[in-house]
């Protein structure tokens, strides 16, 4: 094929696609382990809530309604009054229907503002700041352009017992001329970390001195889906832009995302939905309206999922400190998200051999060095770590750590 620049630039195999197809994968081999995809549990109360919704959607034509029309390329207008509504009373935000928009999804957002504020702009490259990394893997390729993200590794805090938190390195975090973004998220996937209240006020008062917006990932976070672990406070301003989404609250295949910003980030991002995919699909919004209407968001998140993954949390620790009796064995302190970030110090492959092993022996991870978004070669702690998920059955769990101990201890050997 005679490709565009463009068309050269999303050929290639990404990272975020390896992901996808190993999740896609895992769904369809019954024999895989599963530990490497961010689809969140199917936790039996969260199903159960949503069938409900859905029957009642059902028989009062809603959901027919929102299959068979278009909404507005803001997305579902009832949805985003009733979030608006729900954030001005909940934490008393200074917003509207004018600061909300829907997307098809998370990823979509990102694609969008990321190229939006950096790349080319009057002949000048824009960059997008990531303050610390591991981060997200999907940020890796969402670029137009090649080398549209420069990051900073985090500070290492070892703590007690094999743990460790990885920190924002304030004084050596550097915003050039060039930066047109500052990108964070809480918790970080894939470590579980999440920016203290401080350290986010610290990263707003640095992006506005700087007059760049700042933008907070929140797809874990709170209030929705609150797989948080620590008492933090939901964090927006006029110049901070939140993306947040529905999939992990157990709803991905609703391929809804939410970004609440100031009305000219919202404005543009209408207009980009417009033209590449007319408007924002609906379903998502009916349901989760219906749970904000009847009051049953909150309860829902805080009573049902949030326990759920701090119980699979301490239970996937359990399983790998009793399996995996070795001093070089770290993990990242868990605060929220779906998953386990483990580094194994001085380990003498790197982890996308170590993925490739694990997979031969049927269990699937995803491999540290995807995570360095911005860094232009992996440093030995990237590969040294990897990602897994404790999303999965206790039976997932016991056969995946197991797998995942012998190849460690063969490694070692």
């Amino acid at each position: 094929m005679n490709l565009s620049d463009f068309g050269n630039r999303f050929a290639g195999y990404s990272g975020i696609t390896h992901l996808m197809d190993d999740l896609n994968e895992g769904l369809l081999q019954q024999d895989v382990v599963m530990m490497g995809g961010g689809n969140p549990a199917a936790i039996p109360a969260v199903i159960e809530i949503f069938e409900t919704v859905i029957d009642k959607l059902q028989d009062s034509g809603e959901l027919v309604r929102a299959l068979t029309n278009y909404d507005g390329p803001q997305g579902n207008d009832a949805f985003i009054e009733s979030l608006a509504h729900f954030f001005q009373h909940q934490y008393g935000w200074k917003i509207d229907r004018r600061n909300i928009a829907l997307t098809n999804g998370s990823q979509s957002s990102f694609f969008t503002l990321f190229n939006c504020f950096a790349g080319k702009s009057r002949g000048k490259q824009k960059k997008v700041l990531i303050p610390l990394v591991p981060e997200y893997i999907g940020y890796n390729d969402v670029g137009v352009e090649d080398s549209l993200i420069v990051s900073q590794q985090a500070k290492i805090l070892r703590l007690e017992d094999g743990f460790f938190k990885y920190q924002v390195d304030f004084e050596r975090l550097e915003v050039e001329p060039d930066t047109g973004l500052i990108c964070v998220s809480r918790p970080t996937n894939p470590s579980g970390n999440v920016l203290t209240d401080t350290e986010c006020r610290q990263l707003d008062a640095i992006a506005r001195r700087h007059d760049v917006p700042l933008l907070v990932d929140n797809a874990y976070g709170t209030p929705f889906p609150s797989i948080i672990f620590n008492a933090v406070e939901p964090f927006w301003n006029d110049n901070t832009i939140v993306c947040m989404s529905l999939s992990k609250l157990g709803l991905p295949g609703a391929r809804t995302g939410i970004v609440i910003a100031n009305q000219e980030v919202i404005d543009l991002l209408s207009n980009m939905t417009a033209i590449s995919s007319l408007a924002p699909g609906g379903i998502g919004p009916v349901i989760v309206r219906q749970l904000i209407e009847e009051k049953m968001l909150l309860p829902l998140c805080h009573d049902v999922i949030l326990p759920f993954y701090q119980k699979r949390s301490a239970r996937a620790i359990q399983l790998v400190q009793d399996s995996i009796d070795d001093a070089r064995l770290h993990i990242h302190k868990p605060e929220g998200a779906l998953f386990l970030w483990l580094w194994f110090e001085g380990l003498s492959i790197t982890s996308s051999e170590l993925y490739m092993r694990l997979k031969k022996k049927g269990l699937l991870v995803v491999a540290g060095e995807y995570f360095f978004p911005g860094q232009p070669e992996p440093t030995r702690h990237a590969e040294s770590c990897i990602r897994l998920s404790y999303a999965q059955s206790d039976e997932d769990l016991i056969k995946g750590v197991d797998i995942l101990a012998r190849e460690l201890k063969s490694c070692w050997a």
